[in-house]
């Protein structure tokens, strides 16, 4: 009898374990505009790919103008994307800075130049 306790025990953690697992979202913030810097479909380098990021749910908008649905990896949660429909994952950094999927293209975050602030000179008056 206490052999059966433990084994429903040790079951419900197991379960625990692997719908926490299922259910993380991507640890970084990956949504932007990147660009398109290796392995680039139809030779499209430096063409803009788009990301947006709801929750655990994050849709791709390729080089090409493809759009795919993509979700956190059960092996890798904090650190990959599955794209069921490409039947293709992808590795991306902790800060979500790039994106390398697993035909070998490579996005990297599009980020805007800096603003500048321009102040008008000092004149004293005498």
């Amino acid at each position: 009898m206490i052999d059966m306790k433990r084994v429903a025990i040790v079951i419900g953690l197991l379960g625990a374990c692997v719908a926490g697992a299922a259910s993380a979202q991507p640890s970084a913030n990956l949504t932007g505009t990147y660009r398109c810097i290796q392995m680039c479909r139809d030779g499209l380098i430096g063409a803009p790919a788009f990301v947006t990021q709801n929750g655990d749910a994050v849709n791709l908008t390729t080089e090409t103008g493809e759009s795919y649905r993509a979700w956190p990896d059960w092996s890798a949660p904090d650190s990959r994307l599955w794209i069921d429909a490409r039947d293709e994952g992808a590795v991306y950094s902790p800060d979500g800075m790039r994106i390398q999927f697993d035909d070998g293209r490579v996005w990297q975050r599009d980020l805007p130049p800096p603003l500048i602030v321009r102040r008008a000179p000092v004149v004293y008056g005498r």
